[in-house]
């Protein structure tokens, strides 16, 4: 039988790796850290628009 343990610990490293690098990314730069903390309330935003757009067609 063949044993893959150590392909699943190298993947393994590999995800996480990968992970904690795109975390760092996206949190070490001041500029885009609060760029994208602006992007949490564009859901609420569009949701007026909506609801103005369906009163305006009845």
């Amino acid at each position: 039988m063949v044993h893959s343990g150590g392909a699943k610990t190298f993947l393994l490293l590999l995800f996480f790796i990968t992970f904690v690098g795109i975390i760092l990314y996206v949190f070490t730069n001041r500029k885009r850290s609060r760029r994208l903390e602006s992007y949490k309330n564009i859901p609420f935003e569009d949701d007026d628009v909506g609801h103005r757009k369906d009163t305006d067609n009845e």
